[in-house]
């Protein structure tokens, strides 16, 4: 199983998204600030995931929302999530 994760930075109100094979472990690196990307934006919080049964999915997926298209979706789609974070 392949998962697609959108974290939100409590810092700088911005998403990001990843694919990885192991959710678990990948989350725990993020908040440890092993992740380049995400340590110097940490308080980190996970607003969601989706799995996906082939990898190829899991990055065309990755790659949709990371785009200004998916990104505004991810925003329409997320509302009560966000909202309750005061964004």
């Amino acid at each position: 199983m392949y998962y697609i994760y959108i974290l939100f930075s409590l810092k700088d109100k911005k998403f990001y998204i990843g694919y990885t094979a192991d959710l678990k472990i990948k989350l725990i690196e993020h908040k440890q600030g092993k992740v380049k990307s995400t340590r110097y934006r940490l308080p980190i919080k996970l607003l969601c995931y989706e799995v996906y049964g082939y990898k190829i999915e899991a990055m065309k997926r990755e790659k949709f929302l990371k785009s200004s298209d998916g990104k505004k979706d991810l925003r329409r789609r997320l509302t009560v999530s966000l909202g309750s974070l005061n964004c």
